[in-house]
């Protein structure tokens, strides 16, 4: 994949009006590298490792990345990660600067791999993520996860899609 590109998310099947379907065709097992891409960082709380105010704070966001016009509905991405068991971070990647929210530049080599599953099995799959980071040679970083479906979508769709995102070193 070319430097700052990720795989291409398609809008047009959409029957929620919210999150459309995802299609893994170009998500799994992709190579994404970045050099000074951009991305809007956000954190949120939890407890025990329960978000607490992920829709207040994705919807302050989104709404904020929209006013800027700083969204590509079909390059979609939000890599989550949480930081301890009463935090995540999230980054949204944007095509400009979004006043007001704090932005950063993301540079590095990341593999990918889709799952299919609830929210429990996190745990399981960042070790299939840094596995699958050393079986290439390389030593896993950080491990993310984009969750493509919100819980409501997910519930219709009758599958909850996740893309693990693992950052090499």
């Amino acid at each position: 994949m070319l430097t700052n590109q990720t795989p291409y998310l398609d809008q047009s099947d959409n029957p929620t009006n919210c999150c459309p379907r995802f299609n893994p065709v170009g998500w799994d097992g992709q190579e994404l590298h970045f050099k000074d891409k951009r991305f809007l960082r956000a954190k949120t709380i939890s407890v025990a490792h329960v978000p607490l105010n992920m829709g207040k704070v994705f919807t302050r966001v989104q709404a904020a990345m929209a006013a800027a016009q700083a969204v590509d509905p079909t390059h979609w991405l939000v890599l989550s990660r949480e930081v301890s068991a009463f935090s995540a971070e999230h980054l949204f990647a944007v095509t400009g600067d979004v006043p007001g929210e704090e932005m950063i530049s993301v540079s590095g080599d990341f593999l990918t791999r889709v799952f299919e599953g609830d929210y429990g099995q996190v745990r399981h799959w960042h070790g299939e993520m840094e596995a699958l980071a050393r079986a290439r040679g390389r030593e896993p970083k950080a491990v993310w996860f984009f969750y493509t479906t919100c819980p409501k979508c997910a519930k219709v769709y009758g599958k909850n899609p996740v893309v693990g995102v693992v950052e090499l070193t």
